[in-house]
């Protein structure tokens, strides 16, 4: 509670650049963890500037928008938590940053890659041709606003179109699904357990990309995503 009040006394004065030097250090883990959810809550009302100092890389990549990396007071690296861990600027980073689980600091977000779509008005010929040309076996089914409406494989196509149905009815509803801020770690399991790629939606379920294996496994070995499809 002591540190809410903290938080709050340097608020109070509206300030445009807050200082928080080791705010959190003295805190048992659990309670560690509430505030800087708060925090992050917080500074998402109010839009200030929070120079956050730790010596806790987890928090680092918990809170910060950018991070700097300091070595006998200078700095040795700045940028975002992803950059920080996927292109560490010397040997120096390389190992402060070498026993981080990328799965609990990656999201959909960072993996993700451009999806094929179709709509369903272009119908199954189309829609087969589209699979031909750009050699994958299926189409994510949107609307004109890209809201999510299922997924077509060429074989749903194929039958579609010998009987003489639209794609609306061939197409798959239930496809699995995650937003762009799930952490990698929350959905091994459902990308494990299925055979088409990962649907990554807003929160109005508009297709903002997809996640395919490949690039969760390059991801995680510190390496760019892949630019094969595997779908």
């Amino acid at each position: 509670m002591q540190q809410r009040v903290g938080l709050a006394r340097g608020l109070a004065n509206d300030p445009d650049i807050l200082l928080m030097d080791e705010a959190f250090s003295a805190l048992d883990p659990l309670i560690r963890k509430d505030m800087q959810q708060e925090l992050l809550e917080l500074q998402s009302r109010v839009k200030k500037t929070i120079v956050f100092i730790t010596h806790d890389l987890d928090e680092a990549l918990r809170i910060g928008d950018r991070i700097a990396l300091m070595k006998d007071g200078v700095i040795v690296q700045i940028g975002t938590p992803e950059e920080i861990l996927i292109q560490p600027a010397n040997k120096y980073v390389e190992r402060f940053v070498e026993d981080v689980d990328l799965s609990k600091v990656l999201t959909a977000a960072h993996v993700m890659r451009q999806p094929e779509t179709v709509r369903p008005e272009r119908g199954p010929r189309v829609a087969l041709q589209l699979m031909r040309d750009s050699g994958i076996f299926s189409l994510y089914v949107v609307d004109k606003e890209m809201k999510l409406l299922g997924v077509i494989t060429a074989e749903d196509a194929a039958q579609a179109l010998k009987d003489n149905k639209s794609i609306l009815e061939v197409t798959r509803r239930e496809i699995p699904r995650v937003q762009p801020e799930t952490l990698l770690n929350d959905f091994f399991e459902l990308i494990s357990e299925t055979h088409l790629p990962v649907a990554v939606v807003d929160e109005s379920d508009k297709l903002k990309g997809i996640v395919i294996k490949g690039a969760v496994l390059s991801a995680l070995a510190g390496n760019a995503v892949p630019e094969g499809d595997g779908s």
